[in-house]
């Protein structure tokens, strides 16, 4: 007991004393003593420049004013932090013992300027130099800022300015409220803070397992939610302040793009709404180097779902991304197409800009696996494609297309480098007709099975510019289907325009040939349409940017039922959206008159072939008659008419030599 007592009363006595000293000590002076250990803990200058105040409940401390903490010597003029006023409150036994126990720090109205310089730097980096060289896995092993102990520190509406070098980013945050607690420096910290960015509400919460390893740069256990403008974001793994490193699992959440952007300081586009909200769940790594490595994601747009990964690459003009992505079902349903739904020809093609700077954003190579596409027309796929990006120029190689019932094969190319162009290099076998014009110019007139092969390129900032600057080449093939709307044999037969409308059709056995484009026109003259009852020549033009049909049907061959041939040209003009369909009479008139032109000179040669006949058969037998010879089979006139006068001549003479000779 006696023990016991003397113990409290020598405990009791102590503290007496110390409050005995607490009193004689000057304030100024315990202020001076606080700076001189904040700056042996972290290297950096601490300024009074106002009064201070003792403060003794319900710690001891001091209210000082016009406070300022100064950035390293590499960062030159300018102060990492200014505050109006400073209520500081310290354990005074650890102070005593060379430890800096800091039980509260609020700062009023504080100004507080973070940098990091190009070369990675930073002036919240509050390592020692001698700290440089410690393992940045573990805490270091000696030096100041073990001694270091912070219980409660609280910012109360302060502004926060950021200026990031190695990326060109400036944020500046107003009514800035912070609390950080790390009672050990060798122990967690925690961070809670809220402010606005760029009128946009932000709040950090930020839990690290070792403290003096995170102010070091080292990698310590850290939890980290983030939520601005409404779009969260969380981080849970390891961390390093410096070089930013960073193992652990990420997760987000974007409900919509605008006001992040804003908060950013940026403009953009929305993300549309079928697409919203986005989500974001998978492994990230971040290396010193600047490398990002993202496993097992998992991401949604909307009802988009996305999986894969990827490997990205900073530090250099654009990122460079290396990704793995595959989507299950995209579903394109109610997203329209390239005409209005009101028709062709009413709008024709969409004269809204075409915003292709994305192309331009990164660098890599980017593989894409999808399972079924559902649009209005039907379910594709699977799809495999590989995008090749390089200096806004991206080259797409379909390795594998499942498209309106057909395969398709081949290369895209967008280039943005100087103006939007676009190229198609495709080969395709098996497609529907029907529903490719249905889904892609509102054509419902076609049926049939195709096959095709093209080189088209085009240019502009919108679809209508690009579809009327198209150039190229082509072939094609259709097998096997239907004009929808045009009984050709019928109106041939009968030269009747009703032939035309709902309820008629051609049934053809194929139809072949081939085209080339110029500004937008595509110009065929070796189209051939084979068919039991018809076979069709023709040419003319498609004005693929107008959406229009000029074009010329030259039946080669049309039998009725007895068997009488018919020529008769069929012309379709108009918008695609409703062709119209004409006879060409002129050319029937014309096709008329030559055939009687025909028939008269083949009559007038066979008359005269006749009277030819009848001459030459009166002049052999007057020929016979004269010359007293019979013509032989297989012996020619001439040869005849020879024989006679030979056999004349002989007689003359032998008559002459008779009567000269006395007829002896």
């Amino acid at each position: 007991m006696r023990l016991v007592k003397a113990l409290f009363v020598a405990i009791l006595g102590l503290v007496v004393l110390l409050g005995a000293a607490i009193f004689l000590v000057p304030t100024e002076r315990l202020a001076n003593l606080a700076a001189d250990q904040f700056e042996t803990a972290t290297g950096r200058q601490l300024n009074i420049g106002g009064e201070v105040g003792l403060s003794v409940f319900p710690v001891l401390g001091a209210r000082a004013q016009d406070i300022s903490i100064g950035n390293p010597d590499w960062a030159g003029e300018g102060e990492l932090l200014r505050a109006a006023e400073m209520d500081i409150g310290v354990d005074l036994m650890s102070l005593f013992s060379g430890r800096v126990a800091v039980e509260r720090v609020v700062l009023q109205s504080p100004v507080v300027t973070l940098r990091r310089a190009a070369d990675g730097r930073a002036t919240f980096d509050f390592a020692q130099p001698g700290a440089a060289a410690a393992a940045p896995q573990s805490a270091p092993s000696g030096g100041a800022m073990r001694e270091l102990s912070l219980a409660e520190a609280r910012i109360v509406d302060g502004t926060l300015r950021f200026v990031d070098e190695t990326s060109d980013m400036v944020l500046d945050l107003a009514g800035l409220n912070a609390s950080l607690s790390m009672p050990d420096m060798n122990g967690p910290l925690s961070l809670d803070a809220d402010a606005l960015l760029n009128r946009q509400p932000v709040t950090i919460s930020l839990r690290a397992g070792n403290a003096a390893t995170l102010l070091a740069g080292g990698l310590t256990a850290l939890a980290l939610e983030a939520e601005i403008a409404g779009a969260e974001a969380s981080f849970e793994g390891r961390a390093a302040l410096t070089d930013l490193v960073l193992e652990g699992r990420a997760q987000g959440a974007l409900p919509a793009l605008a006001p992040v952007l804003a908060a950013l300081g940026q403009s953009g586009s929305e993300v549309p709404a079928q697409y919203r909200p986005i989500r974001f769940d998978g492994q990230v790594t971040r290396t010193a180097s600047g490398q990002l490595f993202l496993r097992e994601v998992a991401a949604n747009a909307g009802d988009l779902a996305v999986t894969g990964a990827a490997d990205v690459t900073l530090g250099g003009a654009r990122p460079v991304v290396n990704a793995q992505l595959s989507i299950p079902v995209l579903n394109a349903r109610g997203t329209g197409g390239g005409v209005d739904s009101g028709g062709a020809a009413a709008s024709g093609w969409s004269r809204e800009p075409i915003d292709a700077s994305a192309v331009g954003l990164i660098d890599g190579e980017i593989a894409l696996s999808i399972g079924e596409i559902r649009s209005d027309s039907g379910t594709f796929g699977p799809i495999r494609l590989r995008t090749e990006i390089e200096n806004a120029r991206a080259v797409t190689q379909i390795r594998e297309a499942r498209l309106f019932g057909g395969d398709v094969s081949g290369q895209f190319i967008l280039n943005n480098r100087n103006g939007l162009s676009m190229r198609a290099v495709l080969d395709a076998a098996g497609i529907s007709l029907m529903q490719l014009l249905r889904d892609t110019a509102d054509f419902e007139r076609l049926n049939g099975t195709a096959q095709a092969s093209i080189d088209v390129l085009g240019s502009g900032n919108s679809l209508h510019a690009i579809m009327n600057s198209l150039q190229g080449q082509g072939s094609m093939t259709f097998s096997q289907g239907e004009i929808l709307g045009l009984d050709l044999a019928g109106m041939l037969r009968n030269l009747d325009l009703g032939y035309v409308g709902e309820g008629t059709s051609t049934i053809y056995n194929s139809i072949t040939g081939s085209f080339t484009m110029a500004g937008g026109v595509l110009s065929n003259d070796d189209l051939k349409l084979d068919s039991q009852r018809v076979q069709v020549d023709g040419r003319g033009q498609v004005g693929v940017g107008a959406q229009t049909l000029d074009y010329r049907i030259v039946p080669s061959a049309l039998r009725d039922a007895e068997g009488n041939a018919l020529r008769v040209p069929l012309i379709v003009t108009g918008p695609w959206s409703a062709p119209r369909f004409r006879l060409d009479m002129e050319a029937l008139a014309r096709e008329r008159l030559e055939e009687e032109r025909e028939r008269l000179e083949a009559l007038a040669r066979e008359e005269a072939q006749r009277l030819e006949e009848r001459a030459r058969a009166e002049a052999e037998a007057r020929i016979e008659s004269e010359l007293g010879v019979q013509r032989e089979e297989g012996e020619s006139l001439e040869d005849t008419v020879r024989r006679g006068v030979e056999g004349r001549i002989t007689e003359e003479l032998g008559r002459g030599l008779r009567g000269l000779l006395g007829g002896n």
